[in-house]
């Protein structure tokens, strides 16, 4: 199949070469061509942009940091639909609010363009291996016709509904995420200023009934003073953004989401946008003045 592919970022350059390496014809575009190098060497054409890309495209797979990213990829100058005819289907794996994906759809239905939403779960290490969760949203047809190639990028693979699910859905996912998280930032660093060895703490916590994969993810990092391992909060903040919209519009309260909200908002306030979700506990560290650090790293 002839395939278009946008964005080669963190986790779109090994999507793309997945999807290169199950033996489909992959033309790719990046916005820094420097990006695109890799690729081409292993065999795809390069795009000279969207709208090249999707000129001989089947369907244009996009890999974008948020919704103003892939409306301007889509609708802006030299943009997919520039390029787009019958026949095209543009798939969008990146995480963007629901609002903008409803939007989005029907403005590609409005010039009989196919639009799916398949946003993918996972840290780039599965996105290396192929071995994402892919929550897809659209049509079943397209669905079954795209199949093999989510299944060379992802190993969990579901249909959740019709377009718009499975950006809820990954939404939904990445909530429970942020505030067990925004949980774990507040509580460990009360764990310290009790007295209590942080080591020990996440060697319990990590074996009995408070254990989480934020926990077992960031809680040995954060005791080795890392904090740039893996998505930074000021691109994380998008989805809390998102759940607020969808809380307005549908008249949903949402107290637990409002509050992690407000954490992320006094870690960006105080200039940890570049940390990861780790960073969190730097806001109620320095509220009650420690550090949840290993021995040698307390300072």
């Amino acid at each position: 199949m002839k395939v278009g592919f946008i964005g080669l970022g963190q986790m779109g350059k090994w999507m793309a070469l997945n999807i290169l390496k199950a033996g489909h014809e992959v033309t790719a575009y990046n916005r820094s061509p420097r990006k695109m190098e890799a690729l081409v060497g292993e065999g795809a054409s390069r795009g000279e942009s969207p709208a090249a890309v999707a000129a001989d495209a089947r369907v244009v797979f996009m890999s974008l940091t948020d919704t103003d990213a892939v409306q301007k990829v889509l609708f802006g100058a030299g943009g997919v639909m520039e390029g787009a005819h019958s026949g095209l289907a543009v798939v969008d794996l990146s995480t963007i609010s629901y609002m903008g994906t409803l939007e989005i759809h029907r403005r590609l239905a409005e010039q009989a363009i196919q639009f799916a939403d398949a946003p993918v779960s996972g840290l780039e290490a599965r996105a290396r291996d192929g071995t994402l969760t892919i929550m897809y949203g659209g049509d079943e047809r397209l669905y079954a016709e795209l199949l093999p190639i989510f299944q060379s990028i992802g190993e969990t693979i579901l249909h959740m509904g019709p377009v718009g699910a499975g950006q809820l859905t990954k939404l939904i996912n990445q909530l429970l995420f942020d505030a067990n998280v925004a949980a774990m930032a507040e509580i460990l660093p009360v764990a310290v200023k009790l007295g209590l060895d942080p080591e020990k703490v996440v060697q319990i916590a990590m074996t009995g009934t408070g254990r989480s994969f934020g926990l077992e993810f960031f809680a040995p990092l954060i005791l080795e003073n890392k904090f740039h391992t893996a998505y930074p909060l000021h691109g994380a903040y998008k989805d809390l953004v998102s759940a607020a919209e969808i809380s307005a519009h549908q008249k949903i309260p949402l107290p637990i989401v409002n509050a992690t909200t407000m954490v992320f908002q006094m870690a960006l306030a105080q200039g940890l946008g570049d940390h990861d979700k780790g960073g969190l506990i730097k806001v109620y560290e320095q509220l009650l003045g420690v550090k949840f650090r290993k021995k040698g790293f307390e300072q």
